[in-house]
């Protein structure tokens, strides 16, 4: 039996990445793309997932049309990393057209696909979680209808990258992410911010990966080009950053539900999203103390095993 996944994106630079990694996994079958804003506007994110879809020879898998705004947060994105379309500023003037799209919304379509497929159907979240959210509300019923919940978001130790305490996706729609931590009581796995920071991988490791003589290798470079410059700028340089090398966030929650056996480490917690502070709003919190009286725990992702992530990720490109 293939593993049947959901993916929800916001199409920048590591989401692309991630999409690769599931169309190459041997043993998976992608059921549909919901797309959401995020890193970029909503048309560029539709635009660029066929873009990937089209250099992966992928069409075939439908695209969905999300939420062009959080929930209640005003809009952000994160142009100044991944470029203003989200994919580096290198434009495809043969990019596949928005008439590809599904007639049917994300988010009914995220219902749809759970409730036909029950108990066998991975949701990976690899963006803010507005589409999730809107989700859950069309139909409470498909939170125990998932097999498995993954998400790249927020963080551990209220390290931000965002705001002062807040990680991109949980910062950019807190409502959401407070909703989808709530409500959604599938067993859930949650790649953060710091997680994806410390298992970063060696430079070195990237020309290696770029260098395999395909399309994709090409593509994923191209597109790649500002968002590495920006990781090695000093700004960029925190305590966890600093030296550490190249860190494709989404693609490590991607890796994670593709196969079970790379993660190592790994710690249960239940866990909620702050939606008041004047630094706060937007940090994951853990409840280590039990004060939230919380019976759905999560599972956080602590260490993976790098050198089979670095095989899935060489895989991705051939």
């Amino acid at each position: 039996m293939k593993k049947k996944l959901i993916l929800d994106v916001d199409t920048g630079v590591d989401d692309a990445q991630a999409i690769m990694v599931a169309l190459t996994a041997p043993d998976v079958e992608v059921l549909g793309i919901t797309c959401c804003n995020g890193n970029t506007p909503l048309e560029n994110v539709l635009k660029n997932t066929l873009r990937v879809l089209k250099v992966c020879n992928r069409l075939d898998i439908p695209v969905y049309r999300g939420c062009p705004k959080p929930l209640l947060a005003r809009k952000q994105h994160a142009g100044d990393f991944h470029g203003k379309d989200g994919l580096g500023d290198v434009p495809d003037p043969d990019a596949p057209g928005l008439e590809l799209l599904q007639k049917r919304k994300a988010a009914q379509a995220i219902v749809k696909i759970v409730k036909e497929n029950p108990g066998e159907v991975t949701l990976v979240a690899v963006a803010p979680l507005t589409n999730l959210a809107v989700a859950v509300q069309l139909d409470p019923s498909i939170s125990k209808k998932l097999k498995a919940l993954y998400i790249m978001g927020g963080n551990t130790e209220s390290r931000g990258n965002t705001t002062a305490c807040g990680e991109f996706n949980f910062a950019a729609d807190p409502e959401a992410a407070y909703v989808v931590l709530d409500r959604y009581t599938c067993p859930t796995y949650i790649a953060t911010w710091e997680f994806s920071c410390r298992n970063s991988l060696p430079w070195s490791f990237c020309d290696q990966w770029f260098a395999q003589n395909t399309e994709k290798a090409a593509f994923v470079k191209k597109i790649s080009s500002l968002s590495m410059e920006k990781q090695q700028s000093a700004e960029y340089q925190t305590e966890i950053t600093a030296g550490k090398g190249f860190n494709p966030c989404d693609a490590y929650a991607m890796a994670a539900a593709v196969d079970d056996a790379l993660i190592t480490e790994s710690e249960q917690v239940a866990v909620t999203v702050e939606l008041e502070g004047t630094y706060t709003r937007g940090m994951m919190v853990l409840d280590y103390m039990d004060l939230l009286k919380k019976t759905h725990k999560v599972t956080i992702l602590k260490k993976v095993d790098l050198e089979r992530f670095k095989q899935m990720l060489m895989d991705a490109l051939k």
